[in-house]
């Protein structure tokens, strides 16, 4: 097989791909589009109708008619046609903004939805040699741009539904007044799908650095916004602001380079449709001239007004075939952020918990932990031969086996790129295991990611993540615990101090990434966080690194001092952390000592320390 017919198949299995996606998100909600493409006809068909009025008062007006209404009838009429247009298309708008709206939050719900499933915890593109992570604000484009462009595209659709319709009806109009005119109707298409077939490249490809530009931008505008204090601490306010200006220079190079080629395809368009036309218009004048035909003077008028239809029919098609070519990379951009997964991911049906017609809101549905069970019970974990390299590197951790019994501190420790962390996030699923196995009281964990969540797991990171609302909120997180379960949870992270100073009590708002607070209360209400969930498995990232010794003493004490009553209420915690303090390490029944993705060493404070 040659080698440019591989490329015709290849695509040609992309646009079916393309079209496939795009039905499953039209057959979402097929009655709205149903309605909003019947309402689409209705549009169009009304301004066909004016057609045969203006073809009347011409007619009229040279003795030809064939009604006898007086010109100033037809022009009521003509008037109420217009104004029936007017409220049809307000009417429609109705459905047609609500199936949009729809759309855009089915498209935006299944890509955050996978991202939280990612197994990577940084979203990375993979259609490249080299795998390429993705910042925050870089994903606002994905969210914002290509889904509006996958929203726009099928609102097109039904456009292009209704102008097809009316154009065949408006074809065999012009084929009735007069067939050698309308032959020539369907020059300009061929020009189009001239231009289309060789601009099909650069429209990608302008398109494509357009968006790149755009996700730069934003990137370096959420890297701002989440490192103020780190740039006016080293006095880079200067220099962070050139390279914005630089990144928005080329962001506004590239979108004119875009824009502009877009307008001339548009422009390149409309001057095939009007060369046709004045072709068009030439031979109808010779033959009104010539008499040939008998085209009288309403039947021009007819012609020349479906005329219109069909012409502005293929300038229309012409970009809706252009445009079809940016939702295509849309839907490549948004399925290469999928970390392997189907495109399909994409427009599964999904339930959208929006506004109804009457505006009343619906309410989302409680989150509610799953109950323990005897499965969910750990007694032994154990790790077997992992093995995690961060990609293009020889960096992250090798062969590791270790093993944890219930109810005991295991400590892994070492020196800074030791590959402490990346053995947890490997371990919970936050990266691609590569190698090795994972056991649950003896059961090969096929897939860590989902595994290790509440009430199995629960993991604080190195560095907590809150959010701009209450103490309260975030503890629970949408969990659904009383006063009492709070409290506790509270106590074991020695925070009920802290909490006695501020005036709100719980419903004190912490700002910002937990601004109003300090370093050591982020880490403990964290810690609250997983406390109140109650799991199996306690996983801490240097948990300890911002408390004082006293408040670290007490967090350990409180964990596993009180074991007894924990065990009568069904909670006897087993945990595995990452630290570097002398007393967590005399405390570990276990201690782990990392050394370049290599477990160096293991076992008892006295079996290590004392050789």
């Amino acid at each position: 097989m040659r080698f440019y017919e591989l490329q015709i198949i290849m695509a040609s299995t992309k646009k079916l791909k393309t079209w496939k996606l795009l039905w499953q998100l039209i057959s979402y909600k097929p009655k709205l589009y149903l309605i909003d493409s019947c309402f689409w006809i209705f549009v169009m068909g009304l301004p066909a109708l004016p057609g045969l009025i203006i073809r009347e008062f011409f007619n009229t007006i040279t003795n030809k008619a064939n009604f006898g209404l007086s010109p100033l009838a037809l022009i009521a009429l003509l008037l109420a046609l217009s104004l029936g247009h007017i409220v049809v298309i307000l009417v429609g708008r109705i459905t047609k903004t609500q199936h949009r709206f729809i759309t855009k939050s089915l498209l935006q719900h299944n890509l955050l939805d996978r991202l939280f499933k990612n197994p990577i915890a940084q979203p990375t593109l993979v259609n490249q040699e080299t795998a390429t992570t993705v910042s925050q604000g870089e994903i606002i484009s994905y969210f914002r741009d290509d889904t509006q462009q996958i929203e726009d595209y099928i609102a097109w659709i039904s456009e292009v539904i209704a102008q097809s319709i009316f154009a065949i009806f408006s074809v065999v109009i012009l084929l009735k007044i007069n067939v050698q005119m309308t032959l020539f109707v369907f020059v300009p298409l061929v020009g189009i799908m001239v231009i289309i077939k060789r601009a099909e490249t650069r429209i990608r490809k302008y398109r494509q650095v357009s968006r790149q530009a755009t996700e730069k931008v934003t990137g370096i505008l959420g890297e701002i916004f989440g490192s103020v204090q780190a740039i006016k601490v080293a006095g880079a306010e200067n220099n962070v602001l050139d390279y914005f200006d630089n990144l928005n220079d080329q962001r506004r190079q590239r979108m004119i380079q875009d824009s502009l080629f877009n307008s001339l395809l548009n422009s390149s368009f409309q001057n095939m449709v009007n060369l046709g036309t004045g072709i068009i218009l030439l031979l109808a004048s010779q033959l009104m001239q010539s008499g040939v035909g008998q085209l009288t003077v309403g039947d021009f008028a007819l012609f020349v007004y479906n005329l219109s239809f069909v012409t502005g029919f293929f300038n229309f098609f012409g970009g809706f075939i252009a445009f079809y070519k940016h939702t295509e990379l849309s839907f490549e951009r948004m399925a290469d952020l999928l970390s392997g997964a189907s495109a399909d991911t994409l427009v599964v049906p999904n339930q959208l918990y929006l506004k109804d017609l009457n505006g009343r809101k619906k309410d989302l549905p409680p989150i509610e932990q799953p109950l323990k069970n005897q499965s969910n019970s750990l007694q032994y974990l154990k790790v077997s031969h992992l093995t995690y390299h961060y990609p293009g590197t020889n960096q992250g951790i090798t062969d590791i086996s270790l093993e944890i019994q219930r109810g005991t501190l295991t400590v892994i420790t070492g020196q800074v790129g030791s590959g402490k962390t990346t053995l947890l996030r490997v371990l919970l699923g936050l990266l691609p295991l590569q190698n090795g196995c994972i056991y649950w009281n003896g059961h090969l964990i096929e897939d860590p990611a989902s595994f290790f969540v509440p009430p199995r797991s629960a993991y604080t990171p190195q560095i907590p993540q809150l959010f701009s609302y209450t103490l309260r909120e975030n503890i629970l997180l949408g969990l659904s615990k009383n006063e009492t379960d709070i409290a506790t949870a509270l106590n074991m992270a020695v925070f009920e101090q802290d909490l006695a100073t501020m005036d709100e009590s719980l419903e004190t708002l912490v700002g910002s990434k937990g601004v109003r607070l300090s370093g050591g209360q982020i880490q403990r209400v964290a810690a609250a966080r997983t406390f109140v969930r109650q799991p199996e498995l306690l996983v801490f990232d240097d948990l300890s690194s911002a408390l004082d010794v006293e408040t670290e003493l007490a967090l350990w004490s409180r964990i596993f001092v009180n074991s007894t009553e924990q065990e009568q209420n069904h909670w006897q915690p087993t945990c595995l952390v990452v630290s570097h303090r002398p007393a967590v390490l005399r405390r570990a029944d276990q201690i782990i000592i990392m050394e370049a993705g290599k477990v160096q060493s293991h076992g008892s404070f006295e079996q290590i320390f004392t050789h």
